[in-house]
Formats: structure tokens, C-alpha cells, sequence
């Protein structure tokens, strides 16, 4: 038998069937894809064989179905490498905060790096704006103007403002469709207002430390009631690239790929090569230092120097 994982409790699995069911299933051994060491091997979102014997309540994952792509990021557990958020992802909506908490720059770079890598399409939600003071709203004004350009469709959304929420339910509509974010940013808060049949558990942001609190502790995907499905994942602390060359991570910038072909050298690095294209273009305002600044923050990586602090 076959179904979909649509909730990850660790070493427990809840399988969507074709006949609607949802069945709860463990696994035996250790599954290895692409020689992967992971905190969670089997993800939201895998497509699985199962059995389920005569007389047994829970079915056994037999076979994880190849993934068309998952997004990852370095675990917290030291004794893993990796922990896969979710996978076979139609679209991913990145969901930021500019203040009650402040999304970090260099989180928004590291995930849409990643995203990049795994060839995962990436809307940005700024969300909150009903507690944007002018201030905020120059710096969310900010944002658009460097990712929009790129590609990256930006929302503005507030779950006091109905309208603000129609273009989201647009994109969302018949994809799986993931929503992450750090801590605090209203994910969950959002996928309600979203989709009314949605009860996810929500929270007040800590006022003494300005963080969210995790309110999600589990992946779990929620079919839409317009079609397609919506992965809520935990609130993340930090993101921590994996698996990235240093020669590949010009080519997740979008950006920076772009100049990198008018560079004097093809293994061209962007940070002390002469005639580099893309460090004029920096200087030129072709590429936001933001993101350029980001970038060096992941080439100069080491032994996660910067995976905390930014």
C-alpha cells in the first residue's frame, strides 16, 4: 500500500491513503537517501510504501518513493547532520517579521539559498503589518525593492486585514505548499486566518526577550479548502546551510550567478579576484550589499562560525 506522510513525530507517522484514511505507521532500520545522515529520515511530504498485517493498528514504512525535491538545513542535534523540514514542495512561503521578533538578514539569504539549491520556488511573506510603525514599514519597503527583482513574489499580510490575504490563497491554491519561518513571525496565526477549518495552536510573543515561543513542535501537512495542501513546520531559530561548495554558493544567488559569467575567471570566488563583474556591481549598485554581505557570511563559513550569529 501507498500514501503520503502528513504528520512527523519523530520515529511516529501519520500516512494519508488513496481510499482518505489516515494510518499510523512506524519504520524499522535506517533508511539512507543520498547518503544522508539525518534527524528525521522519513519527512512530511515523502510519498511511502507500507504494510499494514492482519490484526495490527499501525502499518510499517517499507520504501520511501524518490523525492522531486525536500528542503534541508543543518541540524541542532550534533550527533546529525541534517534535518529535512519537508519535501516534494510545489512552493515554499518563506513567512518574516521586521519587528516583534526581527527576522535576521542573513536567515532570509541562507533559506532562499538553500531553496535555490533544491529547486523549490519561494514567495516572501512579510507579515504583521497591522504593528508596522513608519519605521518598519520603510524597512519592509526595503525588502521588496531587493527581492522582488529577483523573482521572489512578496506579500504584505495581516490576519486583521482580509484583502491582505487573497494573492497568498492564490499562489496556494491545488500545490503543497510549505510555511516556514523563525520564531515568532505568525506562521500558524496565518495559516488560520488563511483557511478557517485550520486550528493550529498560536502564542504571544515573549515581551522580555522579543521571540517567539514554538508553538508548533511537529511538521504537519493540513489539506486547503480551496485545494492543495499547506505544511506548517516548527519556528526556526537559525538556518544552517548544508552541503554547499564554496565555488556553488555564488550560483544560489540569483544575482550574483548572473554577473559571475562576465568575471575575468570562471572559479572566480567574488572576493579578492581581480576584474571580478560581481564585486563591481556591488560597488555599482547593481547588487544590494545586503545580499552580497550575506553571501561572503555563508562562503566564510566555518564549523557553523556564523550559523548563531546570523
Amino acid at each position: 500500500m501507498e500514501g503520503l506522510v502528513i504528520k512527523s513525530t519523530g520515529n511516529r507517522y501519520k500516512v494519508l491513503n488513496s481510499a482518505g484514511e489516515v494510518i499510523d505507521c512506524a519504520f524499522k532500520g535506517k533508511f539512507k537517501i543520498s547518503g544522508l545522515r539525518s534527524t528525521n529520515p522519513i519527512a512530511v511530504g515523502d510519498r511511502v510504501s507500507y504494510r499494514l498485517d492482519a490484526g495490527e493498528i499501525t502499518g510499517l514504512i517499507t520504501e520511501i518513493h524518490e523525492r522531486k525535491n525536500y528542503i534541508i538545513r543543518k541540524s541542532s542535534n550534533l550527533s546529525k547532520e541534517t534535518h529535512i523540514l519537508a519535501a516534494n514542495i510545489d512552493l515554499a512561503f518563506l513567512v518574516l517579521s521586521i519587528s516583534h521578533p526581527s527576522t535576521p538578514p542573513g536567515f532570509i539569504d541562507r533559506f532562499l539559498a538553500t531553496a535555490e539549491a533544491y529547486r523549490i520556488p519561494v514567495d516572501i511573506i512579510i507579515n504583521k503589518t497591522d504593528r508596522m510603525d513608519e519605521q518598519d514599514r520603510e524597512a519592509m519597503e526595503e525588502l521588496i525593492s531587493i527581492y522582488e527583482p529577483l523573482g521572489y513574489p512578496c506579500h504584505r499580510s495581516s490576519i486583521y486585514e482580509a484583502e491582505s490575504l487573497e494573492g497568498i490563497k492564490g499562489r496556494m491554491r491545488d500545490k503543497i505548499c510549505l510555511f516556514t519561518g523563525n520564531s515568532g513571525v505568525g506562521k500558524s496565526s496565518l495559516a488560520n486566518a488563511i483557511d478557517s477549518r485550520l486550528t493550529l495552536k498560536t502564542d504571544h510573543i515573549s515581551h522580555y526577550h522579543s521571540k517567539g515561543k514554538h508553538t508548533t513542535t511537529f511538521a504537519q501537512m493540513y489539506p486547503l479548502e480551496q485545494g492543495g495542501y499547506l505544511i506548517d513546520t516548527p519556528g526556526i531559530k537559525g538556518f544552517g546551510v548544508y552541503n554547499f561548495q564554496r565555488e556553488e554558493i555564488g550560483h544560489f544567488f540569483r544575482e550574483i550567478f548572473q554577473y559571475s559569467s562576465r568575471c575575468q575567471f570562471n572559479n572566480c570566488t567574488h572576493t579578492h579576484e581581480p576584474n571580478c563583474a560581481v564585486r563591481a556591481a556591488v560597488e555599482e549598485g547593481k547588487i544590494h550589499v545586503l545580499r552580497y554581505e550575506n553571501y561572503l557570511k555563508i562562503f566564510y563559513d566555518d564549523n557553523d562560525k556564523y550559523r548563531k550569529a546570523y
